[in-house]
Order: structure tokens, then C-alpha cells, then sequence
């Protein structure tokens, strides 16, 4: 071989090794999902909230993921029971006239679905506490056989195969990577974002609007006989405490004796939130009250006594039929239109 093929044939290889890497340097760069926080604020009035969202902070990513998940069928086992099935934003994230929520293969469950908003502001949850962390809430009813009855290898199994996830957890979390842990994440981030603050209670405590003359009268009601246990601004003290109510003899629900084993939790439930109260009936932990005036009158004149009965109910809550009226009243001042007309919580944006 001549010099001259020789120095052609190297400045022919050096010319490729540029061009190759020429190429290399236009290539775009791979580069980490821009991630959008979003600020948790405490509506005026309100404690600091229990959860602790330096772990799991807000984004935006991370809400939208968890709408996703909230409502897909895929995380139950025949695709028909999302969690939006049993809190539907229109009762208030609690279930639309129904005592007992529905479940996989026909089944019912053992209790009454309460309405999730300013899930923030709990430690523990469930009518009987028996859950202690937000983040894996949602394991309960999703591998329950008589609710979602899926587990979640094959939820995460299901959830790879879809594009549109692989995108979203990027998207959320910097990379592709699904799994568990991410999934009750996003739902965490979607669930405490539900906050009720904005009923026309809450307008009156900020000076935007007045109650009326009932609503006073109501107001003055409730501040002198309900406010030990269903204490402002959230409306309950999240304590855990019999109000006498008979067991049902068919679903024989102790309440938070069945987490403790302590006898002096028998027939002791949590005491729930009256926001929006007009919107999540029934009531009780299994529902078994239709109507307000059913519980009114349940605390008036029904009351069963019992060892663990709380003390603040030995002697009932007398009410009259007045007194009756305008906690009716005023218990209407507790509806957030604000919080169920908003479509950032919506299914379908």
C-alpha cells in the first residue's frame, strides 16, 4: 500500500470518528422531567396539619397521578371498583346513599364510607383507627376480598403496560420506575389535597358572609352541646368514643376494641366530621341512620347505656323540637358547594 492510500484511508477513519461524534453532540440531551410544586395551604383558622409532606412533597405530577389512579377501575380486581366508586365528589367523597358500600363480586362491606376531605389533618384512620399512616390507607380496601380484591403486584403489573402511566410516574417521580410505594404516593398527594374550607361556616369566620337569624340560633345550639366531641374548625376531635349505640347483631362491629383488644374500646368508633353533613348520609359507622332528624333523636332520647359508654353522653343530649330546628339550620352552613364543583377533583377534567 502506497503512503498516499495509507494517510487517505487514516484521514478517512479520523473523518468518520468526527462525524459520529458531531452527531453524538447533536443529539438532545436526556433530561429530568420539570417537576411543578405545589404549596399546601392551611385555610385560616385551621391547626398544622399531621401529615408531614416533606416525605412526600405536593406536585403537580404527583396530584394528577393520583386523580388517574383514584379513579381507574384497574386497581380492583374486575375493574368495576376504583375508589372514586365509594367517595364520589358530589356526597362529598363519602357514598351517595348507601349504608353499606358495594364491593367485588357483589358483596357489601361492614361499614358506612365516610367522606374523605382534610385527610390532612388525621393521624390515625378508619372507623376504628386501625390504619396509623395516610400513605397506606388505601392498602385496606384495595386488598380487601369484599372491596377492591386486588393486591398490588398485580396492580403494578397491570399499571406498566400502560403507556400513558410509564409517562405520568416519569413525569411525577423523574423516572419510569412503577411500583407500589409510587402508587400510594400519588394517591397520598390526590387524597390530602381534597380540603373542605370553603362553606358558607367558613365565609361567616372570615367575615365574608353572615348567618342568619336560625343559622345564629343553631350556631349558639351547637357551640353548647356538640362542640365537645365535633370540635372546630374541623368538626370532630378525631377520638374514638361510644354514643351508645345497640351492636348491630348481624355485623356485630365492635369498633376499636377489634384493633386493641382492650375491652374499654368496645363499641368505640371515631367521631366524624360534620362538614358537609347534608351530603353523606346515612349515618353512623354502618349507616344505619337515614336521616339527620334520626340522629338528632338517637342523641335526644335513644342512647343505650353501656360499660364504655362516654361519660359526656350518661345523660343524653336533651334537645328540643326547636333546638332541633335550628342545628338543622345551622348544620346546612356546613356544605362546601366550592369543594364538589370543583373539577380539579373531578374524574373527567
Amino acid at each position: 500500500m502506497t503512503l498516499v492510500w495509507t494517510i487517505r484511508i487514516l484521514f478517512s477513519s479520523f473523518l468518520g470518528i468526527l462525524i459520529i461524534d458531531a452527531c453524538k453532540k447533536d443529539e438532545p440531551i436526556a433530561e429530568s422531567p420539570v417537576i411543578h410544586p405545589i404549596q399546601f395551604i392551611v385555610p385560616p383558622g385551621f391547626p398544622a396539619p399531621q401529615y408531614n409532606f416533606t416525605r412526600n412533597p405536593l406536585t403537580e405530577e404527583g396530584f394528577a397521578l393520583g386523580r388517574k389512579l383514584f379513579y381507574d377501575g384497574r386497581l380492583s380486581k374486575d375493574g368495576n371498583f376504583p375508589c372514586g366508586s365509594c367517595h364520589q365528589q358530589f356526597a362529598a367523597f363519602a357514598n351517595f346513599e348507601h349504608n353499606l358500600s358495594h364491593g367485588f363480586n357483589n358483596q357489601f362491606t361492614t361499614r358506612n364510607a365516610p367522606g374523605i376531605f382534610n385527610m390532612a389533618w388525621g393521624s390515625t384512620f378508619h372507623w376504628d383507627g386501625g390504619i396509623n399512616n395516610l400513605e397506606v390507607q388505601p392498602l385496606a380496601p384495595i386488598t380487601a376480598p369484599n372491596e377492591m380484591a386486588e393486591d398490588l403486584t398485580t396492580i403494578v403489573s397491570k399499571l406498566k403496560k400502560d403507556e400513558e402511566y410509564r409517562k405520568m410516574f416519569k413525569a411525577a417521580f423523574g423516572d419510569a420506575t412503577i411500583n407500589s410505594q409510587r402508587m400510594l404516593w400519588a394517591l397520598t398527594q390526590f387524597v390530602t389535597s381534597i380540603v373542605s374550607a370553603d362553606s358558607k361556616y367558613d365565609k361567616v369566620k372570615r367575615g365574608k358572609a353572615v348567618f342568619n337569624t336560625d343559622e345564629q340560633n343553631g350556631y349558639a345550639v351547637f357551640q353548647a352541646k356538640c362542640n365537645s366531641c365535633h370540635t372546630e374548625p374541623l368538626f370532630t376531635d378525631n377520638s374514638y368514643r361510644n354514643n351508645g349505640l345497640p351492636i348491630d347483631p348481624a355485623l356485630k362491629d365492635y369498633g376499636r376494641m377489634t384493633i386493641t383488644g382492650n375491652k374499654a374500646d368496645s363499641l368505640k368508633f371515631k367521631v366524624p366530621s360534620l362538614r358537609n353533613v347534608y351530603l353523606t348520609f346515612p349515618y353512623g359507622h354502618d349507616g344505619r341512620f337515614i336521616g339527620i332528624s334520626q340522629v338528632l333523636d338517637h342523641y335526644s332520647s335513644g342512647i343505650q347505656d353501656s360499660p364504655t359508654l362516654d361519660t359526656l353522653l350518661k345523660n343524653k343530649i336533651p334537645l328540643s323540637k326547636v333546638e332541633k330546628f335550628y342545628l338543622y339550620q345551622f348544620l346546612r352552613t356546613l356544605t362546601d358547594s366550592t369543594l364538589l364543583n370543583n373539577k380539579r377533583f373531578s374524574e373527567q377534567q
